[in-house]
């Protein structure tokens, strides 16, 4: 089974091509669903983000708020939430790559895949990307952004020029809805064909 990471910078459209990936009947794990799955209401790390991070956690999982307030600028506190967060994540990777260890190939979705050197353990990398005008106009449309927001995420991610040039396929989303869903069905046609398939 060949593994490929799917990756993007904000507002480039990746939720939209992961979607797309799943409805070709593409095995695709999403990294940001499941760290929310498990901070969510009854999720799995809720106990020990309370027991480390007094105060944050409720009925409806984690209060972003307050464990934003408790880690951001925190650093020690940020790898200690890191600490329970990503153990439980990489369990859940390794549950999905165990149920589909008979397709030919599954997708990886995780955001900060060159920022964490992810690329490393994987078969190829896909990136999805767009032009500058418009991530920033998709951007700054979602609830509760700010243009010095957007600058501050931007800052923090790989340029989208550097993860083209390290991409073994790219995915663009400047175009079109059917131009972008023409482009994700010929790369599993193609994925397909590499795996054996």
């Amino acid at each position: 089974m060949k593994i490929y990471g799917l990756t993007g910078s904000i507002g480039m459209g990746k939720s939209a091509v992961a979607a797309m990936f799943r409805r070709c009947g593409v095995p695709l794990f999403d990294a940001d669903a499941t760290v929310h799955a498990l901070q969510g209401p009854g999720g799995a790390i809720l106990p020990a983000i309370e027991a480390r991070f007094p105060g944050t956690t409720g009925p409806q999982g984690v209060d972003r708020a307050k464990l934003g307030a408790a880690v951001f600028g925190h650093p020690h506190e940020l790898r200690a939430l890191e600490a329970i967060v990503h153990p439980a994540v990489q369990a859940a990777r390794r549950m999905f790559l165990r149920r589909h260890r008979a397709r030919g190939f599954v997708i990886l979705d995780i955001p900060l895949l060159f920022e964490k050197h992810g690329e490393r353990r994987l078969d190829g990398v896909i990136v999805v990307t767009a032009p500058a005008w418009k991530q920033r106009k998709r951007v700054l449309a979602r609830p509760g952004m700010s243009a010095a927001k957007f600058r501050r995420i931007v800052r923090l991610q790989t340029p989208d020029a550097q993860k083209r040039r390290r991409a073994d396929h790219i995915i663009h989303t400047g175009t079109t809805f059917t131009r972008t869903r023409a482009q994700v069905r010929a790369l599993v046609a193609c994925l397909g064909r590499k795996a054996g398939r």
